[in-house]
Parts: C-alpha cells; sequence; structure tokens
C-alpha cells in the first residue's frame, strides 16, 4: 500500500471508504514531522500492516480535516475506523504509531 497525500476535498471519502485509515498531520515548517515522514513511508509499504490505508495531511492548508481530528499539536496521528474518529495523539515515536494502527483491529 502506498502513502496517499489527502486535502480537505477527499478526506472524508477516502475515511468512510476506506476500513481503517492512520492520519499523520504535518506542517512544512515542522522538523519533527518532516523527521518523521520517512518512517511514516517505511510503514505505508510495510505488509504487515495490509488492509490500513496511510494518509498525509497538510494540517495548515486543510483545516477541515484538522478539526475532524482534533489536532492539537504536530506531528499528530489520528486513527479512523469505518469512517469514524477512533483516536488521536500527538507523537513523534514510531511504537505509538503502530499501537494505534493494532488497535484498529
Amino acid at each position: 500500500m502506498a502513502l496517499i497525500k489527502s486535502t480537505d476535498a477527499d478526506f472524508k471519502t477516502l475515511i468512510s471508504t476506506n476500513e481503517k485509515v492512520i492520519v499523520k498531520f504535518y506542517a512544512d515548517w515542522c522538523g519533527t514531522c518532516r523527521l518523521f515522514a520517512p518512517k511514516f513511508k517505511k510503514m505505508a509499504e510495510n505488509a504487515i500492516y495490509e488492509g490500513v490505508t496511510f494518509l498525509d495531511v497538510n494540517a495548515e492548508e486543510n483545516q477541515e480535516a484538522r478539526k475532524m481530528a482534533g489536532v492539537d499539536n504536530l506531528p499528530f496521528f489520528a486513527s479512523f475506523k469505518n469512517g469514524l474518529l477512533s483516536e488521536g495523539k500527538a507523537t513523534a515515536k514510531e511504537e505509538k504509531v503502530a499501537e494505534m494502527i493494532q488497535n484498529l483491529s
């Protein structure tokens, strides 16, 4: 599975048409976000996460998506199951994101 760049235009559709979704909210000025980007991309390509849709959302340009996930800091991760927010967390730890994905099962 590849990492999908999402915007307000397609965010609602993507979270409602995919059963399990993990979203990374970032900003271009956020150094920690940039450092985490390759890890998130690698997770998206990992076969153990098959069936999970990975989305990348610029939090500054996509206010609707940001509000839906309750973003309060960056990088921020949100998990959605069947279109509903399951969990939201500001973290830069790969194991915390992996835990959120596990909780979707």
